[in-house]
């Protein structure tokens, strides 16, 4: 992602808070759930399982609420009807915005998400209005201060690893979706262990927000969808320039 896109970091810190909430703990439920429903109850053939089971791990969720969401997702217990959809849309400055939903009930979800976006400035669109826009990929995101961009390239590139850029305090490692878990498992045999890593989608192109109170609004706006509990990622195609984050920093 070219330019300075601030929103994986942001994110990225922001998970910790939300973990304190309860909040990620819902939102990694509803994948394992959603997981185990379509590939099986093991974690050791089941590789999407296997990661919504690591992350839950990552943040401390109980045993038993991670088992209990995999028997819901079998089917051995009630309660696992949970769908997957992508809501997409365009916030402050036309900036183009992809969410990745996971929801129980979707004549609930939609009108929340709409609201959102209504809320922040922004207009929820048509099916594939932005998706288009859009690439799934790997993206790991590694300490700047635990390796070097020349260690992760002799780590990775090898693996299937496409691009590794600095962004702020971390690298960002990027790979195709069939190459995630081989970069993933090259990262841990070289001893570097990503702070994050997920399935995204990455922009094939981003719009500049130069203006202070476009910007705010825009990341304002990704937070306000970040927290709601049926959106388990959530994208977007925009850059900011180091001004106007300073200038957004200092309030």
């Amino acid at each position: 992602m070219a330019g300075h896109s601030p929103w994986a970091n942001i994110k990225h810190r922001k998970a910790a808070v939300d973990a304190k909430r309860g909040k990620l703990w819902t939102k990694l439920s509803k994948a394992i759930i959603v997981a185990a429903r379509m590939g099986g109850g093991d974690p050791e053939t089941n590789l999407r399982l296997r990661y919504a089971i690591n992350d839950a791990k990552a943040v401390s969720m109980p045993k038993d609420n991670i088992e209990r969401a995999v028997k819901r997702g079998t089917g051995e217990l009630e309660g696992g009807e949970v769908e997957e959809i992508v809501y997409e849309g365009y916030g402050p400055g036309g900036v183009a915005i992809l969410c990745e939903i996971m929801t129980d009930n979707r004549n609930r979800t939609a009108p929340e998400i709409r609201k959102v976006f209504d809320t922040w400035g922004g207009k929820l669109g048509a099916t594939n209005c932005v998706a288009w826009m859009f690439e799934r990929k790997g993206l790991f995101l590694v300490p700047a201060t635990k390796t070097t961009e020349e260690q992760l390239m002799e780590a990775t590139l090898d693996a299937g690893a496409e691009d590794i850029k600095l962004d702020g305090e971390h690298f960002q490692v990027t790979c195709a979706a069939d190459a995630f878990h081989a970069v993933g498992e090259a990262l841990t045999k070289s001893g570097i262990e990503p702070e994050s890593k997920q399935l995204t989608r990455i922009p094939s192109n981003v719009v500049q927000v130069a203006n202070v109170e476009t910007a705010r609004s825009v990341l304002k706006l990704m937070e306000a969808l970040d927290d709601h509990d049926d959106v388990q990622n959530v994208v977007a195609n925009f850059t900011i320039p180091d001004s106007a984050m300073a200038a957004i920093a200092a309030g």
